[in-house]
């Protein structure tokens, strides 16, 4: 990698060749980890603008806005990036009732692993998905 990228005080996201970079989500308060996502150039420019989380779905091939159904936005805080550029870390403070994850917890790392199995965490659910999807 350059040393220019390292040093350059200029932003300039490596996007893969799907046209992603990752995201990570961590809690601005205490800096839990709460979700990974992908961004394309367009939820990057949107999140900058609006301050809300904004990502790419890979499954379902579409721009989508964090929380635009179940509430649980995002509200972004800070936005750093690695040495090589190639992944961003969102500083962020949850919304509504504070849940991340899709499946109701606050993030979406509620499981261990434990030799070949996962073990559930105590993460109690924030709201139910059945409800809300």
């Amino acid at each position: 990698m350059s040393k220019d990228l390292d040093e350059t005080d200029r932003f300039q996201p490596r996007f893969d060749s799907s046209g992603l970079i990752t995201a990570i989500v961590s809690d601005a308060r205490d800096n839990a980890v709460l979700m990974v996502a992908h961004m394309n150039a367009e939820a990057l420019r949107l999140t900058q603008e609006t301050g809300l989380a904004h990502f790419w779905s890979r499954s379902r091939q579409a721009l989508w806005k964090k929380g635009e159904t179940s509430g649980e936005t995002l509200e972004v805080t800070e936005i750093l990036t690695d040495c090589d550029q190639d992944v961003l870390l969102l500083k962020a403070l949850p919304q509504g009732k504070g849940a991340a994850c899709h499946t109701g917890r606050r993030s979406c790392f509620y499981r261990r692993l434990d030799g070949d199995r996962l073990v559930f965490t105590d993460a109690p659910r924030l709201f139910d998905p059945k409800t809300v999807y």
